[in-house]
């Protein structure tokens, strides 16, 4: 059997995808996780032999969780599902150490193949997943919008002001100081040509970084 972690936010969705993979036969969820940190704590709990884990969570978002599982678990098989289908998300997930990467849209026809592909030491890309890949690839690495100049840590502050966190919660949630917070929200803003934490919401919403 192919022991796998649920990380996703959504209950409903969690269910969802479990009666999938268990009606495979050979597939069997021994952890769910509603949330970032609970993810890595069940990771390290119950050692699954594949991690499926959402971007969009609360605390530590799914690029979080890959760095710190790829950092402790270097050879854990991390399949990333989400709803997000931009290019951006892609290429930072793949860059992040995911093994593959799908859509939930496409979820119920692809995870149980997804699964397996990770957990026998391949990757899977979703169609539109490849498809943006394959975009990026072809325009080459240079910016070409304005989130595209942002990193990884700078897009988590940018997500946490724009879903109302404090200063402080995203510094407690990252192991950070509130000084270095301030200095990535000044660096967001200024890049994005941005004024305060209102346009920094209505930008995060626009850019499908947060969900309404």
């Amino acid at each position: 059997m192919i022991r796998v972690l649920l990380a996703d936010d959504h209950r409903i969705v969690r269910g969802g995808l479990s009666r999938i993979v268990e009606e495979s036969g050979d597939i069997e969820v021994v952890a769910e996780a509603a949330d970032g940190r609970e993810a890595i704590q069940q990771v390290h709990r119950t050692h699954p032999d594949v991690a499926v884990v959402d971007i969009s969570m609360p605390g530590l978002d799914g690029l979080e969780v890959i760095s710190r599982l790829r950092h402790d678990y270097p050879k854990l098989p991390i399949l990333i599902l989400t709803m997000h289908e931009e290019e951006q998300y892609v290429v930072r997930a793949i860059a992040a150490g995911a093994n593959g990467y799908l859509t939930k849209r496409s979820a119920p026809e692809q995870l149980v193949k997804a699964i397996r592909k990770v957990h026998a030491g391949g990757r899977y890309l979703s169609d539109s997943a490849a498809e943006s890949l394959a975009q990026h690839l072809a325009t080459g690495t240079r910016s070409r919008t304005p989130l595209d100049s942002l990193s990884n840590r700078e897009i988590q502050v940018l997500r946490h002001l724009a879903l109302g966190h404090t200063v402080r919660e995203i510094a407690e949630a990252y192991h950070l100081s509130t000084n270095t917070v301030h200095t990535y929200r000044l660096r967001l803003l200024k890049k994005l040509n941005l004024r305060n934490n209102a346009e920094i919401s209505l930008f995060a919403i626009q850019n499908r970084l947060v969900e309404l």
